[in-house]
């Protein structure tokens, strides 16, 4: 075979506040050898997440740090190459942690094989990948949400909570989105059926919530923390439930993280607030995905992905979740 050539960004230093070009080490180097129990896949698109930038930072978590001069962690989607492992054969389609690169050398750890003549490759990235099970498993097992309850949804326009918001939809519940600007909270409306919408960029949210939730918040799905979650707490119905699922307002702070000054509303209305993390349900992900894939065919979950061309352009475009440039999943291409 021909020397390939790789593409890689590595982890060059802990950023400080927001992540920049600088915080990494780009470089090309040859694609290894592919040992015994490895595969060689070349990827075609990879996930940019809000986690990543958590990813970066030196502490305890609940997964481990990125490794100063290791390839920056990222989920992704491409096409075995070669194989030595007996479970993968070249051509077949794969999903898995697969990093900030042209192409992935090692055990396949965690991957599976995905079909792209049923769905197209970014889409295993959004509501057929993690970022569909990350909706399903949070709104469905934490926030348990009955028909005619109202569930908020802060970051109602991005990746999780789209789709997120349209479960609670086909679950029979009057939904209400969070998001930034104009166009954002029109498209979840006309798009995505989602029933009323709150444009923190323009509109106090406090005030948005006491017109939009009349009888308080039943499920509060939280994605952005901060103040948001402040002024929806103070809005909660008795027995309501919160998920924390990210924080993303938080994730380039330079001072300490700013807590919940109203957590004392769980207290009064006997309300419980619990955190969320993926990896607790991988044993149930083909189950879900069957569901989450059924849905999609009848028309009653859209998925939305935002690609970016270029793995060059890798710095630059992960700033895009930060700064409310997405609208649904972000997908680089490569």
């Amino acid at each position: 075979m021909t020397t390939l050539t790789n593409r890689q960004f590595l982890l060059a230093k802990r950023p400080v506040g927001a992540a920049s070009r600088d915080d990494f080490t780009f470089q090309e180097v040859p694609v290894g050898e592919v040992g015994p129990g490895q595969i060689l896949v070349k990827n075609h698109y990879l996930s940019l997440d809000p986690a990543m930038r958590g990813w970066m930072n030196e502490g305890k978590s609940y997964i481990p740090p990125v490794g100063l001069g290791e390839v920056m962690r990222a989920l992704g989607v491409g096409e075995v190459i070669e194989s030595q492992n007996p479970k993968f054969a070249a051509g077949d389609y794969v999903q898995g942690v697969t990093g900030i690169q042209d192409y992935f050398v090692g055990e396949p750890k965690g991957f599976q094989k995905i079909d792209p003549k049923l769905a197209p490759l970014p889409r295993y990235l959004a509501a057929l990948g993690m970022t569909g099970m990350t909706a399903y498993f949070a709104l469905l097992d934490i926030g348990a949400p009955k028909s005619g309850e109202t569930v908020v949804i802060s970051g109602a326009a991005g990746a999780v909570g789209s789709i997120a918001g349209q479960i609670a939809k086909i679950k029979g519940c009057r939904v209400i989105g969070i998001a930034g600007g104009k166009e954002k909270c029109q498209s979840l409306i006309d798009e995505l059926g989602f029933d009323g919408v709150i444009d923190y960029k323009n509109e106090d949210v406090t005030a948005g919530l006491k017109r939009e939730c009349p009888k308080g918040v039943d499920v509060y799905f939280d994605n952005v923390g901060g103040d948001i979650l402040d002024a929806v707490l103070s809005r909660l119905a008795y027995k309501a439930r919160v998920i924390i699922c990210g924080a993303i307002s938080q994730y380039n702070n330079t001072s300490a993280v700013k807590g919940p000054a109203n957590y004392l509303s769980l207290l009064v209305n006997r309300a419980r607030m619990e955190g969320f993390v993926i990896m607790d349900h991988a044993a149930q992900f083909a189950e879900a995905g069957k569901e989450m894939a059924g849905w999609l065919a009848a028309g009653k979950l859209v998925s939305k992905e935002h690609i970016v061309d270029g793995l060059e352009t890798f710095p630059e475009t992960l700033l895009k979740l930060f700064s409310g440039e997405n609208t649904g999943k972000l997908v680089l291409k490569v």
